[in-house]
Parts: C-alpha cells; sequence; structure tokens
C-alpha cells in the first residue's frame, strides 16, 4: 500500500479509537480540520512537523502512522 493511503488509514483509526472527530482532534493538536480531513481521504500528506506532533498525540512512532512498522 503506499505510504499516503497507510497513514490516512491509520491516522483515521487512531482517531476513531480515542473517539474523536476531525474537529476535536484539530483542537487538541493545533491542526485544522480541513488538514485532517485532507490527510485522511489521501488528498495531502502532512509535513514533518505535523507528523511529529501526530505520533506525540497519539503515542505512536512516525514510522508507524506512514506504515513502515506495524
Amino acid at each position: 500500500m503506499e505510504l499516503k493511503q497507510t497513514f490516512s488509514k491509520r491516522l483515521k483509526e487512531l482517531r476513531i479509537e480515542k473517539n474523536l472527530t476531525q474537529v476535536q482532534l484539530g483542537e487538541k493538536t493545533g491542526i485544522s480540520q480541513t488538514s485532517v480531513a485532507k490527510w485522511e481521504n489521501a488528498e495531502r500528506s502532512p509535513s514533518i512537523e505535523y507528523l511529529v506532533e501526530l505520533a506525540s498525540f497519539f503515542n505512536c512512532s512516525i514510522e508507524y502512522l506512514l506504515g513502515l512498522v506495524d
């Protein structure tokens, strides 16, 4: 699976596991709901800064978010 699509799937799964809407995730991380939606729909890719923020928030590695490790 392509990195962008793996990231999209994992981001959505992690968000849902925490019972958060895209808006709520954005509020907790300082990321706009629009960005979260575009990432989850594989329309865009996040910058390294946002990857770090998301990995920290979800307590996982960037490698996991990108699908490089399980």
